[in-house]
């Protein structure tokens, strides 16, 4: 048996073109991977079976874990045994955080090194998965372009972490791009040059544009906003098609603290260190 971390993201630049011909808007994003991770067990088996623990989730072929399971099959053109997945999860769903996309990247990252596929066949069959697939695969600081395809991996970040928010209704992604291309795409609003970290003052513009879709379907995630704003005393930003919302700080034990402050507001409040890397080993497990 093997156990995988599979870790949170966040977007903190996410830029949003028009809808393509193919339905799918394309994104310039600058991602970055947390130490707040969902932990996946991948062992043969005597049938195929998915064992979920902390969420209800499908468990059948709609599920992420078992379409990185058919990526790589098909990919890497191989043979598996029958497969025994257990997937803990820890991170919430509908957040924005990435956490199917990490299960995914981390089932071929354990399955991949199970079998010896090659890490190049990995990546392929990542982009067949789904957008933020990739990016979770690679891990770190991440710079995802065109329809979340195009993964470039850039120097970490470091120097602060992160204090993250998660209300307690979720946002479903296709909801939020609908009413983005119904909102006639706007751009969302610059985050504050003077409340960023050092490193991320010569990034893109700090922004996410499809915030202001997110608030036009749950008005109350903008009085959230201003509420953890205040209790703050800067700004807030959302990830990726929300509904979680984060803020940057000097460290851990800071932006721990921080979301200490607040969590009678929301279902989960927690402050995150940055990764600098995608799925690893729990080493706990040998």
């Amino acid at each position: 048996m093997t156990a995988w971390l599979a870790p949170a993201k966040v977007n903190f630049t996410l830029m949003v073109g028009p809808r393509s011909a193919s339905g799918l808007h394309p994104v310039r994003s600058l991602i970055q991977t947390l130490d707040w991770c969902d932990r996946i067990t991948l062992e043969e088996g005597e049938e195929d079976r998915l064992e979920i623990e902390g969420a209800d989730l499908p468990d059948g072929g709609e599920n992420l874990v078992w379409k990185a399971v058919g990526a790589l099959e098909k990919e890497a053109a191989l043979r598996r045994p029958p497969l025994r997945i257990t997937l803990q999860k820890r991170l919430p769903v509908g957040a924005g955080l990435g956490g199917g996309s990490a299960d995914a990247a981390a089932v071929l990252d354990a399955l991949g090194d199970m079998l010896g596929v090659a890490p190049v066949r990995r990546r392929n069959a990542a982009a067949l998965i789904g957008s933020d697939v990739p990016a979770a695969l690679l891990g770190g600081t991440v710079r995802a372009e065109g329809f979340g395809e195009e993964v470039t991996r850039l120097p970490d970040l470091s120097g602060f972490a992160v204090a993250v928010v998660v209300p307690h209704f979720p946002l479903l992604t296709a909801d939020v791009y609908r009413m983005w291309d119904d909102l006639s795409e706007p751009r969302g609003r610059e985050f504050p040059s003077r409340f960023l970290p050092p490193l991320l003052r010569r990034a893109a513009p700090i922004r996410n544009d499809l915030t202001p879709a997110a608030l036009r379907l749950r008005p109350e995630l903008g009085d959230l906003m201003e509420e953890v704003a205040g209790v703050w005393e800067r700004p807030v930003a959302m990830s990726g098609s929300g509904s979680s919302l984060f803020s940057f700080f000097v460290d851990v034990e800071e932006a721990a603290g921080a979301a200490g402050e607040i969590e009678g507001l929301a279902s989960v409040a927690v402050g995150a260190d940055l990764l600098p890397h995608g799925p690893v080993r729990d080493e706990a497990v040998t």
